[in-house]
């Protein structure tokens, strides 16, 4: 391949952006992981992803006030390192790759686990292969293709979800055949009360809740390669709060009004396991063909944004030079391949560890992904800080309440990370990701320090 340009191109339009943020912050954490969630707190959960969503919107609308200022390709990690300096950069700036490939990694094993239910005698390192090698083909084309490809797989799991919280509501107040009659709503309190875990048990689910919504944040990284940024970003982020409630609590209000909160495992997706205990093994291949769309299109924005942060990262010379080629279609193809290539340890931990590996997984990410928010938060502070207050006034995309809310918000996700070293199960996680942080601190200070390249924000071609 040929460097025949030497800035992305601006290839993604409204709908695009929107579906993209669909796809890879609609995934994973809802259709498998979600079972976890429910298990730690039971129908409480809900009130979990209430106050969880309601503090992603906040960062997402400060990141959002800074991609409309400034819509980098670096993104969240370009305002780091302008805002509270280089190290914080280069640290925000590969956490959130790192992220997204630990969010890849738990996608592809959960692809893995799907394809199990219809050929349950493969084994699933097999099926985690085969999808690593299509995604990685599939992102090496054209922006425009991909923001193609990405709407129409995220629009088939958003129709979907649609129809079956309508399927489920049916079952609750009109049964289905003779043999299920109507469940109503008991379900949600008869099993141990509301929330059988006490509070005790929302908060410990906090982490695979916020591990749901990892991911939402590639909106800032599109706005290098959106038409109009400073209109399809804000109409982008402000439709976050009616998605979270209609496709996390809508959905998991249904789904456990259904059937005890009890006797959701992890087993293969939930959503499956709703229509076969309905008797509907055709329905449940068919949502299983929807749940395996779904990952396919988390996976593919997934690698979409880390590869643009990695790019965005190489301008700045705080990753390798190599980073920064590109292809005669605008594509960072160099970042495409070494992702793909690092999504290959999901093959060796679902060949040695297949039944382990998902919630090892999934608290990783979590931990990355709340420190990208709070870096996200409090390089927004940073940037308040430094304009004027003429500057102020004309801010274009105003983040809500401030500054109460984002200094609830930023409380919050401490919290939650707190939350991570407290409960048994993620304490590890968090461990391994303080050990993360100290590296990349030896990194920043043995190599990268002298032969980064200081940049100003400016606006991409």
């Amino acid at each position: 391949m040929q460097q025949q340009t030497s800035h992305l191109l601006r290839g993604l339009s409204a709908r695009h952006i929107r579906f993209i943020a669909l796809g890879s912050a609609i995934g994973t954490g809802l259709f498998y992981g979600s079972a976890a969630a429910i298990q730690m707190a039971g129908p409480a959960v809900l009130l979990a992803y209430l106050v969880g969503g309601a503090a992603v919107f906040i960062v997402m609308r400060a990141l959002g006030e800074m991609a409309v200022r400034h819509p980098v390709s670096g993104s969240f990690g370009s305002y780091a390192r302008h805002y509270l300096g280089p190290l914080a950069g280069f640290i925000t700036g590969w956490t959130y790759t790192f992220e997204m490939i630990i969010v890849c990694l738990a996608d592809v094993t959960a692809f893995g686990v799907y394809m199990g239910l219809w050929y349950p005698d493969v084994p699933r390192w097999i099926w985690v292969l085969s999808i690593i090698c299509f995604i990685g083909a599939l992102n090496l084309c054209h922006v425009k293709v991909f923001g193609e490809m990405e709407f129409w797989l995220s629009l088939i799991k958003v129709t979907a979800i649609v129809a079956m919280i309508a399927a489920g509501a049916g079952v609750i107040f009109f049964g289905f055949g003779h043999h299920f009659p109507a469940t109503g709503v008991e379900n949600l309190w008869s099993h141990g009360g509301f929330a059988p875990e006490g509070f005790g048990g929302i908060v410990a689910s906090l982490g695979i809740v916020m591990f749901a919504f990892g991911g939402i944040e590639i909106i800032g990284i599109t706005a290098a390669e959106a038409r109009n940024p400073e209109k399809v970003i804000p109409r982008a982020i402000n439709t976050i709060p009616l998605r979270i409630i209609l496709f996390y609590v809508c959905t998991l209000f249904i789904l456990m009004a259904i059937f005890p909160w009890s006797s959701i495992g992890q087993q293969g997706s939930p959503f499956v396991l709703i229509f076969e205990g309905l008797g509907l093994p055709a329905a449940a291949n068919l949502l299983n063909i929807i749940v395996i769309s779904a990952t396919i299109s988390a996976i593919n924005s997934d690698i979409f944004g880390a590869g643009r942060m990695m790019f965005g990262m190489a301008q700045e010379g705080m990753a390798p030079k190599s980073f920064l080629r590109l292809a005669r279609n605008g594509v960072p193809w160099m970042t495409v391949v070494v992702l793909a290539a690092s999504l290959l340890a999901a093959v060796v931990l679902n060949y040695l560890i297949p039944e382990q590996v998902f919630v090892l997984i999934a608290s990783l990410a979590a931990f990355a992904t709340l420190w990208v928010w709070l870096m996200i938060l409090l390089s927004h502070f940073a940037m308040r800080r430094s304009l004027t207050a003429e500057e102020r006034r004309e801010i274009r995309f105003p983040v809500p309440c401030w500054p109460l809310a984002p200094v609830l918000t930023l409380l919050f996700m401490l919290l939650v990370i707190g939350v991570l070293g407290a409960v048994a199960e993620t304490r590890m996680a968090l461990m391994a990701g303080l050990v993360w942080l100290a590296l990349l601190t030896a990194i920043w200070f043995w190599r990268v320090r002298k032969q980064r390249r200081p940049l100003a924000l400016e606006q991409p071609e």
